[in-house]
C-alpha cells in the first residue's frame, strides 16, 4: 500500500500518524511545500502578544520525530498537479526547481488554507501583514513589539482579527477594528453575544469601527494610514484578517467536487473520486445538527476528521459522526465559547425553532470572583431538542460550553 499526502499541519500530520500505527508495512509519503510541519496556527495571536517566546510551542511533533516513525517527510517539495486517473502526484522540489511524477493507491489533500488579501492602492507598503502561516507570525511579532509601532489597524472582525485586537492591547497599543459589517464574529456567533463582546472592546479602549470599508493604504514605503469609505486612520501597522481560501486552486478543472474552492467529502473523508480523501482547512466537514456538509475550518474537525481519513487510508470503514462547530474565544476580560447551530442558521435551514436567553450568576456570592454570565439557547420548538447554545462571562463561560455541546449530541431537550 502507497499512500500519499498533500500537506503536513493539522489533519494531514493526524491523517499520517494514524495511518503509521495501524499499518506498519504501508509506505506513506507525505509532501509540505514550506519546512513548518504539526503546526498549531490557532497560538499565532498568543505567540505575537508576546504571551510566549518559542515559536516551537506551537508545533506538536517535528520534523525529526514524523521521519523516525517511519514517515516519509519530503519538506520543500510542492504538488503542483494531480492526475487521478493515472493516480499520479506531480512534484516540484523547491530548493532545486526539480519537477517529477509520483504513483499513489491511496491519495489524501491536506493543503490547508491561505490568508484572503485586499487588491487596492497601498497593498505593498512595508507593514502590513496577514497572520496565517509561523512566519507570518515572525514577521509580525518583530514589528508589533518595536516601541515606534504605537497605532495597530486590523481590518475584520473573525476569530483572527478580535484575537490580535487583544494581542496588542495586552502591549499597550493604540488598537483600530476595522469591519465591513455591522458587527463582529457574526458567522459564530448570535447578535445577544456579539453586542455584550463589542461592548467590552470599546470599554477597553479599542477603536471598534463598523459598516465600514477599507479603500486605500496611504505612505511611502510604509503603511502610515488607511482610508476608508468613512474616515482615515493612522496606522504604524495593518492586520489584515479578512478570510480565508482554501489551497485548491492547483485542483481546479479536476472532475473533484468543490464548493467555493473546499473539497466536498462525505463522512468518510472521501471526495467524489475514489481512493482520494480530504480533510483540514481546504476541505468540508459533515455538521452533526445541520445533517449537511459546511466548510468550517477549525483546528478540532482538521484533526478529528484527519484521524478518521487516516483509519480509512488503511482500508477500515470508519465514519466521522459529524462536527458541533464547537469554538471559544477570548475577548479581552470576557470570554465566549458556542456549540451546535447558531439562531441565523437555523433560520437559514427554515427550522421551527425557539430561542432563550437569560443572564444570571456565574457562581454563588459567598465565594469570590461572581460575575454575570449569559447564556442563549436554541432548540426545537416542538420536541424542546436543543440544537445550539452560546455562553459568554468573565469566568467559567467556555467550559459550560462543554455541557452544551454533550447535550446536543445525545439529542437532549430543554427538560
Amino acid at each position: 500500500m502507497k499512500i500519499i499526502i498533500i500537506g503536513a499541519v493539522a489533519a494531514g500530520m493526524s491523517a499520517a500518524a494514524k495511518a503509521r500505527r495501524l499499518d506498519k508495512n504501508a509506505e506513506i509519503i507525505v509532501y509540505e511545500k514550506t519546512d513548518v510541519v504539526s503546526f498549531g496556527a490557532c497560538g499565532l495571536p498568543y505567540f505575537v502578544g508576546n504571551y510566549f517566546e518559542n515559536k516551537d510551542e506551537m508545533i506538536a511533533r517535528s520534523a525529526d520525530k514524523i521521519i523516525e516513525s517511519g514517515i516519509d517527510l519530503k519538506l520543500f517539495h510542492e504538488v503542483i498537479d494531480v492526475d487521478f486517473d493515472k493516480k499520479e502526484v506531480v512534484v516540484k522540489n523547491i530548493n532545486t526547481g526539480d519537477i517529477f511524477r509520483n504513483n499513489y493507491d491511496k491519495l489524501m489533500i491536506a493543503t490547508g488554507a491561505s490568508a484572503k488579501l485586499l487588491d487596492i492602492n497601498g497593498i505593498n507598503l512595508k507593514n502590513i501583514f496577514t497572520l496565517k502561516s509561523l512566519e507570518d507570525g515572525v514577521l509580525l511579532k518583530e514589528q508589533i513589539l518595536k516601541n515606534e509601532n504605537k497605532n495597530i489597524v486590523i481590518l475584520g472582525a473573525g476569530f483572527i482579527g478580535i484575537e490580535m485586537a487583544h494581542a496588542a492591547h495586552k502591549l499597550g497599543k493604540n488598537v483600530t477594528i476595522i469591519q465591513l459589517n455591522d458587527r463582529i464574529l457574526q458567522d459564530t456567533f448570535d447578535k445577544e453575544i456579539t453586542d455584550l463582546l463589542e461592548e467590552e472592546l470599546l470599554d477597553k479602549g479599542i477603536n471598534l469601527k463598523l459598516s465600514e470599508t477599507v479603500v486605500e493604504f496611504k505612505g511611502t514605503e510604509k503603511i502610515e494610514e488607511v482610508v476608508t469609505d468613512k474616515s482615515t486612520y493612522k496606522a504604524d501597522i495593518v492586520v489584515v484578517a479578512i478570510g480565508i481560501n482554501p489551497n485548491t486552486k492547483f485542483l481546479e478543472n479536476k472532475n473533484l467536487n468543490m464548493d467555493k474552492g473546499a473539497i466536498i467529502v462525505d463522512q468518510f473523508g472521501m471526495t467524489n473520486i475514489e481512493d482520494v480523501y480530504a480533510a483540514g482547512d481546504c476541505a468540508t466537514i459533515f455538521n452533526l445538527v445541520k445533517q449537511e456538509n459546511t466548510y468550517t475550518p477549525l483546528a478540532t474537525g482538521a484533526n478529528k476528521l484527519g484521524r478518521v481519513v487516516g483509519e480509512n487510508l488503511c482500508g477500515k470503514n470508519t465514519k466521522y459522526i459529524g462536527s458541533l462547530g464547537s469554538s471559544c474565544i477570548q475577548v479581552i476580560d470576557m470570554e465566549a465559547g458556542r456549540t451546535g447551530i447558531t439562531e441565523k442558521e437555523a433560520s437559514d435551514l427554515n427550522l421551527d425553532y425557539k430561542t432563550i436567553f437569560i443572564k444570571d450568576k456565574n457562581q454563588t456570592s459567598y465565594y469570590s470572583g461572581q460575575e454575570d454570565i449569559f447564556v442563549k439557547l436554541i432548540y426545537d420548538k416542538n420536541t424542546k431538542v436543543i440544537l445550539g447554545g452560546q455562553i459568554v462571562g468573565k469566568k467559567g463561560a467556555v467550559l459550560r460550553v462543554d455541557v452544551l455541546a454533550s447535550a446536543i449530541y445525545n439529542k437532549m431537550t430543554t427538560e
